[in-house]
């Protein structure tokens, strides 16, 4: 019987040492980070239960490092994911790993605005501080090959809107998430556009959107503004537009379109050339497309800019003269002034 007894006291004891363990180990693992406000923590790839263990007990996020390959040892199947976590305080270590296992790190968000270039755009990304960045020195043909166009020239490419994204993401998959959600936009505004619309294909539209979204300061004008350049390709007049100039100087615009820039030779200057530029002039959003495909019944040919953001609209050049006279005091005499119509 001493035996026996010796023996029960020994299961007993082991029960009662397992149990505390047990209860200590629960504790540890369920109880809150203590903390006061969001902490991120950032898994590096790499990162095991271990390395973990360390780094969360060096942040006094828990109070012992090897809590993580108990949990671990629970979750067979447990692998941490790559990123940047928000630790919030109520959270315990429990909620901490299968987060980190979970994937749902972190998420960032950056604005592409409206009537910016592609290169304004990598800029902006680049000025994020937290976007790899692998096409700042690429040519067009470059960028156009990385983000899988199927045109030669990125430019108007990339739908303006805002984007979210994880710490460390790339330059590219922004620009290829952008091109797609321009697709679907372009594809599904194409089915309902306006009957008798002097375009090819969706792509001419896209270059019209673009001018569009450059001369426009007021948004209600856009649908305006398309009917006036639609208006001078029916009638085979140039459509006359700065912007196009001055995208087609590039980097020899110093701010002022002289006389010279518009009798410069690329195939942008409308001042010379008949009918729409070769490519897109800057990225658009949603209301430029509408705007270029479903335009505003006008009679107008002609537009200036009355210095609040909006324009004064004419149907004929002896209205255009008088309103440039009045709202441009510093004008250029050729300002959008003089669309010539084909003979």
């Amino acid at each position: 019987m001493g035996l026996f007894k010796w023996f029960y006291r020994v299961v007993f004891l082991s029960i009662t040492l397992l149990a505390i363990l047990a209860g200590y180990l629960y504790h540890a693992i369920t109880v809150p980070t203590g903390l006061t406000a969001d902490k991120v923590f950032e898994v590096h790839a790499g990162d095991t239960a271990h390395s973990l263990g360390y780094e969360l007990t060096k942040k006094g996020f828990i109070d012992n490092p090897y809590l993580t390959r108990v949990v671990a040892k629970l979750h067979p199947d447990w692998v941490p994911k790559v990123g940047q976590y928000a630790i919030k305080p109520k959270m315990n270590l429990l909620d901490m790993m299968a987060l980190f296992d979970s994937g749902q790190s972190i998420f960032y968000s950056i604005t592409l605005l409206e009537g910016k270039t592609t290169r304004d755009f990598l800029l902006a990304m680049k000025a994020s501080g937290n976007i790899t960045m692998t096409l700042l020195d690429a040519s067009n043909e470059e960028i156009a090959q990385k983000t899988g166009l199927d045109v030669l020239h990125p430019e108007g490419q990339f739908f303006a809107n805002t984007y979210r994204y994880h710490d460390g993401d790339t330059d590219v998959s922004i620009l290829k998430h952008a091109h797609a959600l321009l697709n679907q936009t372009l594809t599904d505004l194409w089915k309902n556009k306006a009957p008798d619309l002097p375009y090819k294909s969706p792509y001419e539209a896209l270059i019209m959107a673009s001018i569009i979204e450059k001369e426009t300061g007021a948004a209600f004008e856009r649908p305006l503004i398309s009917q006036v350049f639609i208006s001078r390709l029916k009638k085979g007049m140039r459509l006359q537009t700065d912007p196009t100039v001055i995208y087609g100087l590039g980097d020899s615009f110093k701010g002022n379109l002289t006389r010279k820039g518009l009798q410069d030779s690329s195939p942008y200057n409308t001042y010379r050339f008949y009918g729409l530029p070769p490519t897109p002039i800057a990225n658009v959003g949603r209301g430029a497309i509408e705007a270029a495909l479903n335009p505003e019944d006008t009679q107008a040919l002609y537009f200036v800019a009355k210095g609040d953001g909006t324009h004064a609209f004419s149907n004929t050049l002896k209205e255009h003269n008088r309103a440039v006279r009045k709202y441009q005091f510093k004008r250029r005499e050729d300002y959008r002034s003089t669309p010539v119509i084909t003979k």
